[in-house]
């Protein structure tokens, strides 16, 4: 059976080495000690490997069950989500006066990671629940907030969001769930929503949907969305749990994956609502959730593809096929481990230097997150803005595409449930579906965040990179040669694509869009090409000073190669699609297709 070690060691590197968040001036960063951090991982990566783990193929194997209106877990998931709360985990960087810790959020999501990788759909109660709570945060009044928040940062209740009906999915301005106005200042709420992740469950005493719907009266289409708090069991005025709320679940979904998650269709019958931030104006606080689940789905594309690699390479390390064509590298065996063949090998290195650098590009996202918020600072906030459907398109199309390699390490293994490699790449599957499917992340790249406060921070980004290559040419020629040139060819590359979009974009729109899934590949590409070479900085410096880990400095310093030398000139391929316009995309009839 597949195996999870939290890669406790890397994040460590990425945290104090890469990003030296201890000797930044973003609040609280300062009591990120390595000492400290290091406690956080390692005990999350033990709660990952030993609790989390374990349960990963019995969820996916039993499935939720829905019964006479009850939904239930597989087994185990209550034991580890009561374990999870009473450790105060699902609150780690949530506001201390609400039952959290606090902690920034670059540090949550290195734990969600861990968590993610063990048991993807496990780890969506928290997570979910989480951002419901965060956007009840930004956009609740203070009595919603002490009514819901407490509760809701413990786990002790868990959250939801409800967007998609049976008709429309991500254009939301034809939803039909209706808000009917009370004389009490409440909603009657009437509707169905599906695909609901942890709709219902036996976890929590109560969960908390946040639910789209429109308010008759109210302006058409996406301008007339609403957004509401409907409790499963309304509460009383004295916080108590009380009489059962009109809302039911409609059957549970029958997926490709994430199987031990309850992905529910939920039935709406006149359910007791509560306006959450302003009338009309829904999708502005829907997408304070929103956003950050589209970080941490991103998040979730990284882990599957970090736990299949580890896998992988057991196996590759295991497996005896066929001897190496330069010599026998196991002359008392009938054959040679997978790993000595270069398409294996080839096959490994595009995982590892994915995953790592995914990371990179994960971690350095969350601090700019903590910058935003915790500095007030808008330029950050523009970056990450920028950098949202990037991480979340990029890093899940490329973390699914890694799952099928891992996968394929194995040949017919790989294709067996017994092995459960499988469960990987079905799981990853949905992370490119869900939060807004990937094609959409492009368009709203390309669309809308190019654009942005007129362009300043796609600016923003080039002049970063431009300063890093200045910054780290001067380390030596060798370093200039390996890391610096590559990644400045591709920044161009990422350059010259924007400016095509605004020479034809005006134009004709379709060349703009027919090529923005290229551009958000381009993007992401050049994102971690910075990273690795930030990482081959790092690791140049500690060998430099004398490290008494060389081992592990080298090998990123090799990784960093790889990604530069066969990963990045991918980016030329995006390029050249890109410039090819619109017309060879749109130039068949509907009928022709």
């Amino acid at each position: 059976m597949p195996r999870y070690s939290a890669p406790t060691k890397d994040v460590q590197f990425l945290l104090h080495e890469v990003l030296k968040v201890s000797d930044s001036d973003i609040p609280g960063y300062s009591d990120l000690e390595p000492e400290f951090t290091g406690a956080v991982l390692d005990e999350a990566g033990k709660i990952a490997s030993q609790v989390l783990q374990p349960l990963n193929a019995i969820g996916d194997q039993e499935g939720c069950r829905f019964e006479n209106g009850v939904v239930t877990t597989p087994t185990g998931f209550k034991q580890a989500f009561d374990e999870m709360r009473l450790g105060g985990w699902p609150g780690l960087d949530m506001p201390e006066e609400y039952g959290g810790q606090n902690m920034p959020s670059v540090l949550g999501t290195a734990v969600g990671e861990f968590f993610s990788g063990a048991n993807q759909a496990f780890t969506m109660y928290q997570g979910l629940t989480h951002g419901a709570a965060s956007a009840i945060l930004a956009h609740g009044t203070e009595a919603q907030k002490a009514t819901y928040l407490p509760k809701m940062v413990t786990c002790d209740w868990t959250g939801t969001m409800n967007l998609t009906e049976p008709h429309c999915g991500t254009d939301l301005g034809l939803m039909r769930t209706k808000a009917e106005p009370q004389e009490d200042g409440s909603f009657k709420i009437t509707g169905q929503k599906i695909f609901i992740s942890a709709g219902d469950h036996d976890l929590a005493e109560n969960v908390i949907h946040l639910v789209l719907a429109k308010i008759p009266g109210g302006p058409d289409g996406i301008k007339g969305v609403s957004l509401f708090i409907v409790p499963k069991i309304l509460t009383t005025e004295d916080g108590n749990l009380g009489p059962r709320n009109g809302v039911s679940v409609g059957k549970i979904e029958e997926k490709m994956g994430i199987h031990g998650n309850s992905t529910c269709v939920m039935d709406y019958d006149g359910a007791t609502g509560y306006l959450l931030g302003a009338e009309h104006k829904g999708m502005r606080a829907m997408f304070t959730m929103m956003n950050e689940a589209r970080i941490g789905v991103a998040m979730q594309g990284l882990a599957q593809a970090e736990a299949a690699y580890q896998n992988a390479v057991d196996y590759a390390k295991d497996r005896l096929q066929g001897r190496d064509v330069t010599g026998v590298k196991n002359p008392d065996g009938p054959a040679d481990p997978l790993i000595v063949h270069p398409d294996i090998r080839r096959n490994l290195m595009d995982q590892k230097s994915f995953v790592e650098g995914a990371r990179a590009f994960m971690l350095w996202g969350a601090s700019l997150i903590d910058q935003s918020h915790r500095s007030d600072d808008a330029q950050a906030e523009g970056l990450i803005s920028l950098m949202t459907p990037v991480l979340k398109g990029f890093l899940t199309d490329k973390g699914y595409d890694m799952t099928v390699q891992a996968q394929q390490i194995y040949g017919g293994h790989g294709y067996i449930e017994e092995w459960g490699m499988s469960q990987f790449t079905r799981d990853a599957r949905i992370t490119m579906i869900y939060e807004g499917a990937n094609g959409v992340q492009a368009l709203d790249l390309v669309g809308r965040k190019l654009a942005q406060d007129g362009g300043k921070h796609v600016m923003a980004f080039f002049e970063m990179v431009k300063a890093f290559c200045k910054e780290a040419g001067e380390i030596s020629d060798d370093f200039k040669t390996q890391f610096v040139a590559p990644l400045k060819a591709a920044s161009k590359d990422l350059q010259a694509a924007g400016m095509y979009f605004m020479q034809n974009g005006m134009k004709n729109p379709n060349h703009a869009l027919a090529g923005s899934y290229d551009f958000m590949h381009l993007f992401g590409q050049v994102c971690l090409g910075l990273m690795w070479a930030r990482m081959a900085q790092a690791a140049q410096k500690a060998l430099d000073a004398g490290t008494s880990d060389a081992a592990f400095y080298e090998t990123k310093l090799t990784t960093a190669r790889y990604y530069m030398s066969r990963q990045l000139p991918a980016t030329a391929l995006h390029l050249a699609r890109i410039q090819s316009g619109a017309d060879a995309v749109m130039a068949l009839d509907a009928e022709a297709f």
